[in-house]
């Protein structure tokens, strides 16, 4: 049963997004209440934006990772957003597809709050639709896609590493986005290649069969690009 009072302590929307025949049921909830994050949201980004964002983030994942039929995805019906007061930024629950937002980050982020929150969504989204190896890729790889589909939709914040940055490759976040962007560079579509090879089972030798190249010497060719 769901309660709905006046403070919005919680809000909910459901909507139904078509692409093609394949439906997306996106449901935006609140439950931050009063907090002073809770309230920002309701007041800059709301549920509407959330929403757009939600189903703009998925159109874009699905070029990105070149997933033009149902066949090429995950059977996703439904993604849930829960907007809460917790810590950190943001995580996904691959298991029932819940992205939780953290409240308290949005309140206390200084700068452009919906660019921020549209940055985070395109990133757990892209948790939603990639593929892991089995479960078997490395954590800074899944990670550094994501960013790569933060990066390419030009919403990457002011305090990422510059390209050519970081101690590996499989550093994670914006390091391993940079690196993958650097390798998508050398073939157009890599990035897309590489997540596809991933539905079921991981290799470092992907990279060779993709570009030619052991992950540690194109490592050392990004490095060697910008003077590292």
């Amino acid at each position: 049963m769901a309660y709905y009072p006046v403070f919005l302590l919680s809000l909910l929307v459901v909507v139904a997004t078509l692409h093609g025949i394949h439906a997306v049921e996106y449901i935006v909830t609140n439950n931050a209440g009063s907090s002073a994050g809770g309230i920002r949201f309701t007041n800059e980004i709301g549920v509407e934006y959330s929403r757009e964002a939600l189903t703009s983030a998925t159109d874009f994942i699905w070029s990105i990772f070149q997933q033009n039929t149902d066949a090429d995805r995950k059977d996703v019906q439904q993604v849930t957003l829960i907007i809460e007061n917790g810590e950190g930024v943001a995580f996904t629950n691959l298991n029932n597809n819940e992205i939780h937002v953290n409240a308290n980050y949005l309140g206390d982020y200084s700068g452009d709050v919906k660019r921020e929150f549209r940055g985070v969504i395109y990133h757990e989204m892209a948790h939603v639709w990639q593929w892991f190896g089995d479960q078997n890729t490395p954590g800074g790889l899944t990670e550094g896609i994501a960013d790569f589909v933060r990066l390419k939709a030009d919403l990457a914040p002011s305090h990422w590493v510059q390209p050519g940055q970081g101690d590996r490759w499989d550093q994670g976040y914006d390091v391993t986005a940079r690196f993958l962007d650097y390798c998508n560079s050398l073939r157009d579509g890599f990035v897309a290649e590489l997540n596809k090879k991933m539905r079921t089972g991981y290799s470092a030798d992907f990279f060779v069969e993709l570009l030619g190249k052991t992950v540690d010497q194109l490592w050392s060719d990004y490095k060697a690009q910008y003077g590292n």
